[in-house]
């Protein structure tokens, strides 16, 4: 019994550490218009760096972060990882300037790809055998909650308070962690097994990304020159060439290159990158025209962007239990057609004058279940043919991809309506962009093989005691 609450109490710490770092993944959107008030003399290319430097380096710290953990050990990693963490959040909230608080963002993203992989082993640890999916499933449903309900509470802390509460309500999150952590959580083993550090790799990736995050930016910006978008693409082409040839056959690779000899890792990670940048876009842009083209004031545009991030969770949590019986193959296709159907409608319905009812809603309505469909039939069908000793760090880069893809998809939110006010053609233009996203998943998702839904027995025929194994 003594085991089973200690259990339980190592759950309720991890569990409300990820909490309130995949809040923190999210709550920063809705803060995007509150910072462009407050710092007016900042661009929208400068400012989408409060986002794309946290998913650009936390997807690039996420792979050697885990290796990192097992040799360190997962309570001390995880008690770093977590002051840390608080200790930005904080730099964040008292941040004087952009530069400030990008440079915060940074440290919080360090400290997140930590708090990842030691959160989700500590857990694991901590349970027998028989419970451990039980609770790597309910870790993993508190981190896709929180990330569902970020814009909501960004949104109604910015609007009753301000926007630097949506980083000081980590500090009594992450004090309470440390501090009852330190007690009751039990010294754990380190890993012999010395584990490399791919700087070089880590570099390449993060300047490769981020300089093509800039360059996609300041493309939709007037003022700017052709050398402010053309420069920094060039880098970054160059920057993730270079990072290709480097990681070639390298097993400490910051994304490990041999995963993607697998014909369904490379399909299912391709539209993983595309479902990535599809919601970079998709939730900048609900801040963007709710509060700019319809004057929704904060609170109310965090209310009105939230059915579609629960459903897609709801949906996600049942599509996970069923995808081997209904076919991930299929259940993307459908997921890329009903997203290019939701955004269709989005595109030709808005207008300048409200209809959230008659426009929005319904739009959101569909995109939630497709946004359902899709992400876990990627996770599934990604590594559905790894080696169980390849699983986790598939899983990793796999994640790794989709937040790169998020940090791409800002970037374009900011180039197509960055600096749209009171105009509904730039985020028309935006929803077609949408409606390609879901096109493409679609077509990429037919090459993914696998287990297509129950196949029907023929007419006359015998089913064996042994039918339903392999």
């Amino acid at each position: 019994m003594n085991d089973t609450r200690h259990a339980w109490q190592t759950f309720a710490l991890a569990a409300a550490t990820i909490f309130m770092v995949s809040l923190d993944a999210t709550v920063v959107v809705a803060a995007f218009p509150a910072l462009r008030a407050h710092f007016p003399d900042a661009s929208a290319p400068l400012l989408s760096w409060t986002l794309n430097a946290y998913s650009i380096v936390f997807a690039a710290l996420l792979v050697p972060a885990g290796r990192l953990v097992d040799q360190l050990g997962h309570r001390r990693c995880f008690l770093i990882a977590v002051a840390g963490f608080t200790l930005a959040s904080a730099a964040c909230a008292f941040a004087s300037s952009p530069a400030m608080l990008i440079a915060a963002r940074v440290v919080q993203a360090v400290a997140a790809a930590l708090v990842s992989p030691a959160s989700l082993a500590l857990i694991l640890s901590s349970f027998a055998d028989e419970h451990r999916s039980r609770s790597a499933g309910l870790w993993s449903a508190v981190g896709a909650l929180a990330a569902a309900l970020g814009p909501l509470i960004g949104s109604l802390l910015i609007e009753w308070f301000s926007w630097r509460m949506i980083f000081l309500i980590n500090l009594p999150i992450g004090l309470t962690v440390l501090g009852i952590g330190r007690i009751r959580m039990k010294e754990d083993q380190m890993s012999n097994e010395k584990q490399s550090f791919d700087a070089i790799g880590t570099l390449l990736l993060i300047f490769g990304v981020g300089c093509i995050a800039q360059g996609l930016a300041a493309a939709g910006q007037l003022a700017s020159s052709s050398h402010a978008t053309i420069l920094p693409l060039s880098i970054g082409v160059a920057c993730l060439l270079g990072f290709l040839f480097h990681a070639r056959g390298r097993p400490d690779s910051t994304l490990d290159l041999r995963l993607f000899s697998d014909s369904n890792y490379r399909w299912a990670s391709a539209a993983t990158l595309v479902l990535g940048s599809a919601f970079g876009i998709m939730f900048l842009t609900f801040y963007l025209f709710f509060t700019g083209v319809w004057h929704y004031p904060q609170s109310m545009a965090g209310m009105a962007a939230t059915p579609g991030p629960l459903l897609a969770t709801l949906f996600a949590i049942l599509v996970s239990k069923k995808q081997g019986q209904w076919g991930q193959r299929r259940l993307l296709t459908m997921g890329g057609v009903l997203f290019a159907l939701s955004n269709l409608w989005l595109a030709l319905r808005i207008s300048p004058v409200p209809n959230y009812l008659g426009t929005w809603l319904p739009g959101q309505i569909i995109s939630g279940i497709a946004i359902g469909l899709m992400l876990p039939s990627l996770a599934g069908a990604a590594v559905q043919n790894l080696r169980s000793d390849r699983l986790g760090v598939g899983s990793a880069v796999n994640n790794a991809i989709r937040q790169l893809g998020s940090s791409l998809g800002v970037a374009l939110a900011v180039a197509l309506a960055g600096n749209a006010l009171n105009n509904v053609e730039p985020f028309q233009r935006v929803y077609l962009c949408l409606v390609g996203t879901g096109v493409l998943i679609a077509a990429l998702a037919r090459p993914i093989k696998g287990v297509e839904g129950p196949k029907k027995q023929p007419v006359g025929s015998v089913k064996t005691e042994n039918s339903g194994f392999r």
